[in-house]
């Protein structure tokens, strides 16, 4: 069974909640990345987004996009994030789904993309500027065989399309607690529960909330309404913050949150 499913089918069964957390590939090199995604995964991370960086990251905020800079600059490529997956792979089994823009997915080949990296050790992919619909009107992204395709749903997207993107969600559904770019800002909608409500009647995929959470009282509150929390620029801007010690700082940060979300 693909790692994303046999996690959140385990928490399920224990009634627990998924924490999502995700760090910049490569960020602020890469042997302190594979520190950094080690300690979240000894720390109690259930599922680790990887982001391939990408000079033009359109929906990010500052924090992820200067990551990516960070991790361009320290030498970062698309094979090297591969590489970074194999070498996770030879300690950890925590899922990794791979977090990205589709133009570095493209230019090293679609199909070829999907087959190395669930070879390395991957176990799905958000592509977030491919519509699922467009892919799959073209021939060169229908086949992306061995990662579970993972979807985002906006607040304000309308409802047949919440729809569609249910139905055909794998592994867990992105439900974004606003709109905007990434970051951690502005603090989680109120509205999440009606926004999870909205989703949950076309699918049985779970539905994990990202966006804005900080403390531990925002993770527990967000865990309430859904299947389990992501937190991104909160743990990127640690690794920001304290180069030296990454890893350790990004432990510190999510301790506290994952007590959280295990205990809603």
């Amino acid at each position: 069974m693909n790692r994303i499913d046999a996690t959140f089918e385990k928490l399920r069964a224990s009634g627990g909640k998924a924490f999502v957390a995700y760090v910049a590939a490569g960020d602020p090199n890469f042997g302190a990345s594979l520190e950094v995604v080690r300690a979240l995964a000894d720390a109690g991370a259930d599922v680790i987004e990887l982001g391939v960086p990408f000079s033009d990251p359109l929906a990010d905020g500052i924090v992820n996009q200067m990551a990516a800079e960070r991790a361009l600059k320290a030498g970062m490529t698309t094979p090297r994030v591969l590489e970074l997956i194999r070498a996770f792979r030879e300690t950890h089994d925590t899922p990794i789904v791979l977090f990205t823009y589709l133009n570095p997915v493209f230019t090293y080949g679609y199909e070829k993309f999907h087959a190395d990296a669930a070879a390395a050790g991957a176990d799905g992919i958000l592509l977030l500027d491919l519509p699922p619909d467009e892919a799959a009107r073209n021939t060169d992204l229908a086949r992306g065989e061995g990662l579970r395709h993972i979807r985002l749903i906006a607040p304000n997207t309308p409802d047949a399309r919440v729809k569609t993107l249910a139905e055909g969600a794998e592994g867990f559904i992105y439900a974004l607690s606003r709109t905007g770019v990434t970051g951690a800002h502005v603090a989680p909608s109120e509205q999440i529960a009606d926004q999870v409500a909205r989703i949950t009647p076309h699918t049985a995929t779970p539905v994990c909330v990202g966006f804005g959470i900080t403390t531990p009282e925002q993770a527990a509150m967000v865990a309430q309404a859904g299947d389990g929390i992501i937190v991104g620029s909160a743990i990127v801007k640690q690794i920001e913050l304290h180069p030296e010690r990454a890893a350790d700082a990004v432990r510190e940060l999510v301790t506290p949150l994952i007590e959280a979300t295990r205990s809603a």
